[in-house]
């Protein structure tokens, strides 16, 4: 019997961006994100530029490899832009599609959670295809909770489908307030 692949996740990094893209140009053509206009899909120097801001932010974006080759990635933005939201953050994940079942979404979600609950969030969402058993079953064995049906938000492969709120609260959740903000320097 062979040995499972090993998965490593780590920090993203520039020279990831165009395994990223490859990545997420399938799920554009042929996945989740299927009806997106080629036009719109990104090109290297906006992930790259993305993937800094999101850094410089203290927001995780994650790279999963094998063999050194990236085969996932995930990253959190903010779930809202008002400052009350602050403490909550939205989910994205993405695996390569020759390597889906491998336990790649498994890792990148346990390292995303861990890495947003060190980064000091509060809540984590994500939206997931009503479709998607695999990537609800997921969700759920990380704790997560489906907390709303969305009908019909999405239209792809000739229909209209429906998406699934998850959300999992991280350290503390909400049992305590959280830090004061810093003070601005006058």
């Amino acid at each position: 019997m062979a040995e499972p692949a090993r998965i490593a996740v780590r920090p993203s990094r520039d020279s990831d961006v165009e395994d990223m893209l490859a990545i997420y140009r399938h799920h554009i053509r042929r996945g989740v994100e299927e009806g997106v206009d080629d036009a719109e899909t990104l090109e290297p120097d906006d992930l790259r530029d993305r993937r800094k801001n999101l850094r410089n932010r203290r927001y995780p974006h994650l790279a999963a490899t094998i063999d050194d080759r990236v085969v996932g990635y995930a990253y959190v933005v903010l779930f809202r832009k008002r400052p009350a939201y602050r403490h909550t953050v939205k989910h994205s994940i993405y695996v390569h599609h020759d390597h889906l079942g491998q336990g790649i979404g498994k890792a990148l979600l346990k390292a995303l959670i861990d890495a947003c609950a060190a980064a000091g969030f509060r809540q984590m969402i994500g939206y997931v295809d009503a479709d998607n058993a695999a990537s609800l079953g997921l969700h759920e064995s990380f704790s997560f909770r489906r907390v709303a049906h969305l009908p019909g938000v999405a239209y792809r492969y000739g229909r209209w489908a429906d998406s699934v709120m998850v959300q999992r609260s991280l350290g503390p959740g909400t049992s305590t307030p959280p830090p004061p903000p810093p003070l601005s320097r006058r």
